[in-house]
Order: structure tokens, then sequence, then C-alpha cells
């Protein structure tokens, strides 16, 4: 497996360093055909000043083979609000997360489902109780939401006589939730309402193979929207393997960010202005660091030398360090490196958070305290939803995050490289669809999917740039987790669909 393909995966799994376990196989005797499981209640949820009354519906869909065999259990969560007589006036958006592996309760509970987990400002979930509450910033006002558990994530698993590898991949994956959103649009009656999908990290990725699955056949279910929520669709501009040093680029601009908000550069020179501070960071990206690396052993050494002179103005690392690293920093260096003499790294999906290092001569954090500072809460808070509101009665175990392995990082046509790119699937999609827009959500202090790296990647040929939309928040991977951006990011994603 190259390690630009693996780059997420090894993430996630790394920060929860847990085994992998098995979901338990749906009991059922010989020659008997299982019935999917489904709970539907009632609830409502007031958004501005409209309160909506809707009907949830939790359980299982069951994808089939050619031959009507099932082959897998996807188990979603469906919003459907009432008074809606005319389908094509009611949008439907499909969200996910990402992992791979990672079940959709981040964004159920995070952001946009209509009970919200809040989180408090210390950036330590603690352990229970957490706070739940009715969610003022849900988009149920513009849009009936599913919420969906791809194979191996939550309670959704592969039955039958399948295996859960025969979708863990890229199109794999791809292949088996678009045959979930045709089923439930069928199942539903929704073949014509205005159709939106919504993902987050893997789940941006997931989203142009979706595109790729959905538009790229005879058959096409044309979306109206995308949500690329810390986005990566082409490896090459955050990962620093050996020779890739436009992924030391797409960083730099992240790392510039963090040490803003440590207080390691000096704000006073920019006007305390972040905007003008990283729109700096940006041009020395491409103008000076990049033509630097570029140059390599052959760089004038006075050229050098002012290049990591400016480089550790931006960065917040010392210039000797710079110079050891032939100025190029992983970005597990500079999560040890930048506050090393106090004791402290800082976080992979959200550098403002903090994390103890017991050994203060290490090259790479003890894991990352961005995900462990959340993770507890999540959980138990969806687990809680799901038992106490929805009436999901099961006892299974509930994979929130790694319960997938062995990933098929083969993306086939989306290129011939050694690192996954699926942005060509959605710049297609874009020149075969003239109604399909964009919105791509970025945190500043997100080092895991940077900000920049998205940047360089839609800089590129083949889209429309009228129809790209960047929005930034000063917060991470999980922007949502920062009440100011929670506010601006739905009403981004909310402008999405309702214009």
């Amino acid at each position: 497996m190259q390690s630009g393909k693996s780059y997420m995966f090894r993430l996630f799994t790394a920060a929860l360093a847990v085994a992998a376990l098995a979901l338990p196989a749906l009991a059922q005797e010989a020659g008997e055909t299982p019935e999917p499981r489904v709970w539907a209640s009632r609830g409502q949820v007031t958004v501005g000043d409209q309160r909506i009354r809707y009907t949830a519906t939790a359980g299982e869909t069951f994808l089939r083979d050619s031959d009507g065999n099932p082959t897998a259990a996807i188990f979603a969560t469906s919003y459907v609000a009432d008074g809606t007589s005319d389908p094509r006036t009611r949008p439907v958006a499909f969200v996910f997360n990402g992992g791979p592996g990672s079940a959709s309760l981040w964004l159920h509970m995070g952001v946009f489902g209509p009970q919200r987990l809040v989180l408090p400002d210390a950036m330590d979930d603690g352990a229970a109780p957490f706070d739940v509450v009715e969610n003022a910033y849900s988009i149920l006002d513009v849009a009936d939401l599913v919420f969906v558990d791809p194979v191996g994530t939550g309670w959704s698993r592969a039955i039958g006589d399948s295996e859960g590898s025969d979708f863990w991949g890229v199109n794999e994956d791809g292949e088996s939730l678009a045959q979930f959103i045709r089923i439930w649009l069928s199942e539903n009656q929704r073949w014509n309402s205005p159709k939106y999908l919504l993902g987050e990290s893997y789940g941006t990725l997931r989203i142009g193979s979706l595109l790729n699955q959905l538009e790229g056949s005879y058959t096409d279910v044309s979306i109206n929207g995308v949500a690329l929520i810390s986005t990566v669709l082409d490896f090459r501009y955050d990962d620093t393997s050996d020779g890739n040093d436009v992924g030391y680029v797409g960083l730099m601009p992240g790392y510039a960010a963090t040490a803003w908000y440590h207080g390691k550069v000096d704000r006073a020179a920019w006007g305390g202005d972040i905007e003008a501070f990283l729109t700096g960071a940006r041009t020395f990206a491409i103008e000076e660091y990049m033509p630097a690396l570029m140059h390599g052993v052959n760089l004038p050494a006075d050229r050098r030398d002012r290049v990591i002179a400016t480089l550790s103005r931006f960065t917040g690392l010392s210039e000797v360090f710079l110079d050891r690293a032939n100025m190029r920093v992983s970005l597990q260096r500079f999560q040890r490196e930048l506050r090393r003499n106090e004791g402290l790294s800082v976080g992979r999906l959200d550098s403002r958070y903090t994390g103890v290092e017991v050994d203060g001569v290490g090259e790479r954090p003890e894991t990352d305290p961005s995900f462990y500072g959340i993770d507890g809460s999540f959980t138990a808070s969806m687990l809680d939803y799901f038992g106490r509101t929805l009436g999901v009665d099961l006892t299974e175990y509930y994979s929130t995050i790694g319960g997938v392995r062995g990933w098929n990082w083969d993306a086939g046509d989306s290129g011939d490289n050694n690192y996954i790119n699926v942005a060509p699937w959605i710049s297609r999609a874009m020149r075969q669809n003239s109604d399909l827009e964009v919105l791509v959500q970025q945190g500043y202090y997100d080092l895991a999917t940077p900000f920049f790296a998205a940047e360089l990647m839609f800089n590129q040929p083949g889209f429309d740039q009228e129809r790209v939309h960047f929005r930034y928040y000063e917060a991470g991977h999980m922007m949502y987790i920062h009440h100011p951006s929670l506010l601006t990011m739905t009403d981004d994603v909310r402008a999405l669909i309702a214009d």
C-alpha cells in the first residue's frame, strides 16, 4: 500500500489505538432471509422562527446483488419534515463522515441533526454526563436529512455471503453508497427532489467517488450541490512522502495559522489581522518556498538563508531547526517542535488543542489531543440519543471508528498516480452538470486536511471556478465544535441548499 494512499486510514486508526472489532453477524438460520430492522418515531425542532415537525426513521436498508440476495445492511437515520406535498420543492441531503471507517455521528450530533452535543469551552470533553440540546442550527428548515453509516461503521455490516472487505475501498464504498441512495430515493419517492451530498474528511473523497458512480453512468442521479467539509481529494498536496515537496507547500500556511494561534509569531507586524497574515503565508509558499524546494541542493546559500528566515517568521520554528530539516518539516515533527520547550504537542485534527508529552525528545506526538478531547462525548451522546429518543434497542457493538481495515485505495480511472486523486471525477461532474455547486469548507487550524492543500487542488484546470465556493473558519477539522464557526458553517450549507 502506498503511503499517500493510506494517509487518512492511518490517521484515525493510530489516533484511537484500538483493535478492530468485528460486528456481530445477524443471526439467521440456514436459508433464511433476514428482515431489515427499522424504528420510526416523531419529533420536532425549532430552527430560527420555524417549528419543524418530522418523522425520524432509524434502521437498515439491505443492499442486494444482481440475483437479489442481500449483501449488506446499511444503517441510516432519516429525518423527513411534515407538510411537503410536492417533492420538487423539498431538497434531501445525504450526510456521511469519513475515516474511512467512521460512522456519521460527528455530523449528526455535532452540527446538522435535530439534537446537538454541546462541548465545554475547555478542550477536553471529560466524562458523562454530556449536554445534548435541541439544535437551533439544524438545516432541517431547508432539507430532509439522511445520515448514512457505510459498511463496517455504526451498525452497518456485510450480510449473507459477503464480507466487509467487499465494501472497503474507494470504488467499493462508492458503489455501495450509490446503491443505497438509489434505493432510498425509490422507497421515498424522491427522485425529483433536489439532491445534496454533505461529507467530512474522507467523506469528501467519498463524494468524488459517489459523483463518479451517480453521474458517470447512463442511469444518472444528478446532484444539485455538495459540501466538502475539511477537504481531501488529491493526496499529493498534503502528503510529505520522499520526493513529494508539494506536500510541504500545502501544509505550510496551516503551520503558520497554528503558530499564530499559539502566539509563536509576531502578530503586531500584521496588525493583528490573521487574514492578512495568511495571505502573506500563501504568497510566500507559492512564490518563494516552493521554488526553493524545487532548486534543491542547487539553491544559492544566501537565498536559502532568506527563505529559512522567512519560513521561521511564519511557522514559529527556529532557523536552526529548519536548516537541519532542509526546510522540509513533516506534520508530526511540526506537532512536536512548535511547543517542545513547554513539554506540549499540538493537535493534528485541530491544532488549537495541546497534549502533554512525557518524552521530551520524541519526533512524533504520543497521540492526537484533538481527537481524544472529543471522542467519548460523541459516542455516548449518539448511543443515548438512539436509545432514549429514537427507540433503537440494539445492544450490538456500535463502531464509532476503527472497525474498517485493509482499505483498497485503487481508484481505477481516477488517474495513474501514486497518490489518490478523485478531483477529476468532481471536475467532470461539474462539466456535465451545470447545476452542480461545490462548497469547500476549511478550518484554518486543520492540519489533517489543510486549507491551502484544498486551494492548490481546486486551482487546477477543469473546475468551473464560479461554482466553487470556499469558506473558512477559525477552527480545526471539525469546525463545528467551535461555536462561532458552527453558526457560520451551518449558514453556509443552508445557503448552498436554499439559494
